[in-house]
């Protein structure tokens, strides 16, 4: 009786999931329309008449999800380490249910595969073989060597590197790592293709993968994800 009562009530719940999800599309949409399209533009990659030191990343690249872009929208960039404050916070313009429709609509219009894409490069990465003990010496010693010319040693964005571009006028905008929504898998895909892979203008933040392999970048990233992360607490 129950399973007879399931099979023809499941029709009217996919009806109604389908007629709430347009309606948070729609919704989306309008605040895109409203907001977002004078900075990230028509087709989500960026306004080509504005004119700012950091450019909007392309949506239909981001790396992230549509819970991250919920709170990066929400709290803004800045909050989530960005040093630029270009993408503010919209929890003083919009309620948290018309933010969840703006991020659903830019996942759904822009960026529909972004997760199965972000599963699939880390189903096609190899496994890393070292003990938590030395990934995470490993790591620390490549973000030390490397990362911290940019990052900072704590993974701050504060760096001598940082400083010395600002009074040559080419600025660079580092992350503070300590405050990154991102995962430790986001952080190492991050890592291995660069920041104009996930979608920035900008090619500040390189692609590691042609110097360390997958194993060693993802020491990198249980590194940032288990002590510089944990700097912020």
């Amino acid at each position: 009786m129950i399973k007879i009562l399931l099979i023809t009530l499941f029709p009217f719940i996919l009806l109604a999931q389908s007629t709430l999800d347009k309606e948070m599309f729609d919704e989306g949409e309008k605040i895109y329309s409203q907001t977002c399209i004078s900075c990230h533009g028509d087709n989500g990659n960026t306004n080509p008449d504005m004119r700012l030191v950091v450019k909007p990343r392309k949506l239909s690249a981001t790396i992230l999800t549509q819970k991250q872009s919920f709170q990066v929208i929400k709290e803004g960039a800045h909050h989530w380490g960005a040093h630029a404050d270009i993408m503010p916070a919209f929890k003083y313009v919009y309620s948290d249910k018309q933010l969840q429709s703006a991020a659903y609509y830019i996942t759904k219009k822009f960026n529909p595969s972004g997760e199965s894409k972000l599963k699939k490069l880390i189903k096609e990465s190899k496994n890393i073989t070292l003990s938590r003990e030395k990934s995470l010496k490993t790591g620390a010693k490549i973000f030390k060597r490397n990362c911290s010319l940019c990052h900072g040693i704590t993974g701050n964005g504060k760096s001598v590197y940082v400083e010395q571009s600002k009074a040559n006028n080419q600025f660079i905008y580092p992350y503070n790592l300590q405050r990154t929504l991102l995962n430790e898998d986001q952080i190492f895909l991050y890592a291995k293709f660069g920041g104009h892979f996930w979608g920035t203008d900008k090619t500040d933040m390189p692609a590691w993968k042609k110097k360390y392999n997958d194993e060693k970048l993802k020491s990198v990233a249980k590194y940032i994800e288990l002590k510089i992360k944990n700097l912020n607490k």
